[in-house]
This record gives C-alpha cells, sequence and structure tokens, in this order.
C-alpha cells in the first residue's frame, strides 16, 4: 500500500497570535516575530502513530525535511522521499508534490494542513484518490478533514486494512484571509475530493447562523452582561454568538478575534495568546465561548489564543458556553469538541457542561475532548 503524506509546517501557526491565517509570507513573517511555532508536524506524528501497528505494510510516499520526511521517519516508517523539488516550499510545491504522487500511483493521500492546503491538494489532484485532511489549521471549514489527528490515522487504518469504508465526496471550502482578519467571512466552494467516512471521525462542513435566533442571543447577551463580576477579566471568544455581549456593553468587537472585558470595560481587542496570558496574569478571570454551528467545537477551531495555556490559568470552572437551542440541535445529538493539541486540557473537559440557551435557560451539553 502506498501512501501519500505531505505535511504544511506552517498550517496554524497564525492561530496563538492571532493572525487567523498564515497565507502569504508577509502574514507568516509577521507570526514568527509574534512568537508563533510550529505545530502541524506534531499534529502529522498524531496521525501517523496509529499506523505503527501495520508500518511494515505500507511505504509512505512523502516531501523532504518537515513536510513528511522527518515526521515519518521519526516514527520508523519507510519512506520515499521526492527529492527532485530540492529546496522548494509553500503552496506551489504542494501541487507538484501532490501531482507527483499521483503519477508514482498512491493509494491514499494523507496530509496535515488547513483550507489552504486542502485547496492546494485539490488543484492537483482533484478526485484522483481517496484523501484524509489531518486538521492543523486555523481555519477548518472543509469537509475532508478528520475531527482530530489521531481520528485521521484511525480512518486511514480501517481503510488500508480494507474495512468496508464509504468514499464519500467532501466539500473543498476555503475564505478570503484578508477579508477574514477585518471581520467578514467569505467561504468559498473550490470543488469535492474523495473521502474514506467515518461519520464519527469526519469533520462537518462549518454551517453559519440559523434564521430565528437572535432572540435567544440577544437573551444571552443581557444575562451574560448582568451577572458579570466587579475586578474579573472576561476574555469574549470570536464568533457572532459572542458579538451580542459586546453589543449590550455599547463596546467594539473583534468578530472573529478574542476581546477582554474588565469592570464593563473594553482592556485590549484582538489579542494573541501572549497577550492574553499577560493580562490575565494574578487575575481572575473567565472566558465566554460559544459553538462552532454543525461541528460541534468549543476550542480549537478558529479561536486558538484560547490555548492550553489559557485554559489552565483560568480554569475549567470560569468557562461560560453560550449557544442557541438551534446551533446545538444543529449537532444532531453530537457532543461539543475541545482540541486544543494538549491531551491533557482535552481530557478535562469530558464530560458534561452547561450551555446558556437563552436569558432564563441552561442546558447540560456532552463535551468532548479529542
Amino acid at each position: 500500500m502506498k501512501l501519500g503524506f505531505i505535511v504544511n509546517p506552517i498550517a496554524g501557526m497564525g492561530g496563538k497570535v492571532g493572525l487567523k491565517g498564515t497565507d502569504g509570507p508577509r502574514v507568516l513573517e509577521k507570526a514568527i516575530k509574534l512568537g508563533a511555532k510550529p505545530e502541524s508536524p506534531d499534529k502529522a506524528k498524531k496521525a501517523l502513530e496509529i499506523l505503527i501497528p501495520i508500518k511494515d505494510k505500507i511505504k509512505i510516499i512523502t516531501c523532504l525535511g518537515d513536510m513528511g520526511e522527518e515526521e515519518a521517519k521519526e516514527l520508523g516508517f519507510e519512506v520515499d522521499v521526492l527529492d527532485e523539488m530540492k529546496g522548494e516550499k509553500g503552496p506551489e510545491y504542494t501541487e507538484k508534490a501532490a501531482a507527483e504522487m499521483i503519477d508514482i500511483g498512491i493509494d491514499l493521500l494523507l496530509f496535515a494542513g488547513g483550507d489552504g492546503t486542502a485547496r492546494n491538494i485539490y488543484n492537483a489532484i482533484g478526485d484522483k484518490v481517496p484523501v484524509i485532511g489531518i486538521p492543523a489549521g486555523v481555519k477548518i471549514h472543509s469537509g475532508v478533514f478528520a475531527n482530530h489527528p489521531r481520528s485521521a490515522g484511525r480512518i486511514a487504518l480501517k481503510y488500508i486494512q480494507d474495512e468496508d469504508l464509504q468514499i464519500k465526496e467532501m466539500e473543498v471550502m476555503d475564505i478570503d484571509e484578508e477579508a477574514f482578519r477585518e471581520g467578514n467571512v467569505t467561504a468559498k466552494l473550490y470543488g469535492y475530493m474523495k473521502v474514506p467516512f467515518e461519520p464519527k471521525l469526519v469533520q462537518n462542513q462549518k454551517s453559519g447562523g440559523i434564521v430565528g435566533e437572535e432572540a435567544a442571543l440577544d437573551g444571552i447577551g443581557d444575562k451574560i452582561v448582568e451577572d458579570m463580576e466587579p475586578d474579573v477579566m472576561y476574555i469574549i471568544g470570536s464568533g457572532t454568538s459572542t458579538r451580542y455581549i459586546m453589543e449590550k456593553l455599547d463596546l467594539p468587537n473583534t468578530l472573529l478575534g478574542i476581546d477582554i472585558v474588565k469592570d464593563r470595560e473594553l482592556v485590549a481587542s484582538d489579542v494573541n495568546e501572549g497577550e492574553i496570558l499577560e493580562l490575565i496574569e494574578g487575575r481572575k478571570a473567565k472566558i465566554i465561548v460559544t459553538v462552532i454551528g454543525g461541528q460541534g467545537y468549543i476550542f480549537g477551531r478558529g479561536n486558538q489564543q484560547l490555548s492550553a495555556d489559557v485554559i489552565k490559568k483560568v480554569g475549567k470552572e470560569n468557562i461560560q458556553i453560550i449557544a442557541s437551542k438551534q446551533k446545538l440541535r444543529s449537532l444532531e445529538g453530537g457532543p461539543l469538541l475541545v482540541d486544543t493539541g494538549d491531551d491533557e486540557v482535552n481530557k478535562m473537559f469530558t464530560g458534561y457542561m452547561k450551555v446558556r440557551t437563552s436569558y432564563n435557560e441552561e442546558s447540560i451539553h456532552k463535551v468532548k475532548g479529542l
């Protein structure tokens, strides 16, 4: 079995530093200056670790260095490296590598990145072979990704072991990062790729707001503001649901970023992980987050600034989840999800948590740390 393996080593680097992506050299340079560190190589290894029991049955076709070779060799896999493109990096390299893997005759392509990486893979191979995305980016709107790096490995394992998985066409979606940084979400469908489908392991495409939930969110905003305690740092998560809180306070809102409020006044806007940790040092803090509709994530998608370190400092008991009943119904009984990249913190959330669904009501919802 020939397994194609591509890692975008810069995917997700903009998340914790509040840049909402790393498309383009200028943004990547800024992310590095802000202290961003590569995270996708570790996530790629989490997926590959699942395949270690059958490593003698597969040959990995991969890219040089930290684009796949290093991760696979570290785990003891036999690899063939595409070395004729030495020194090349970036989206063009990803597309060339994926196209060459098709020529070699891979059976499955496993890739680590975000929506931009998925687009590159799609541009190169279309629907010629099944793919599995290892979620490692800031923005994960596409349906070609597993819901967690280890889930990607489990799907690959099932496929390689010839379990009877349905092959399903899943969406390749991406947004305009520049517009995203300005608070505008412009998502576009670029096409479909084939994915070995395991419902519990594959991510749903992100869904938008639901008509008719405005009244509930308005009530939630009233309740959160009414209950705010003096001298507490409120870390307001991203999304349209939390926007209602900022409107009640008559404060500017970073729709797709993180804001901090104390005593009903704005302390800081669009903060990154480091800024959050500095501002809450020695102070009581609370986090208010909402749910990504259709997917269920409360941490780990689009709000990487709220990192494992931030969560540990704030404490699970000081986290408030808000969501309309309609948004919870869109999960079709599925749990809320946490994917911080820190297994200890993820496990901390497994169980049940309260979700504020209107001014007067809270519900108890299952939470799963991935």
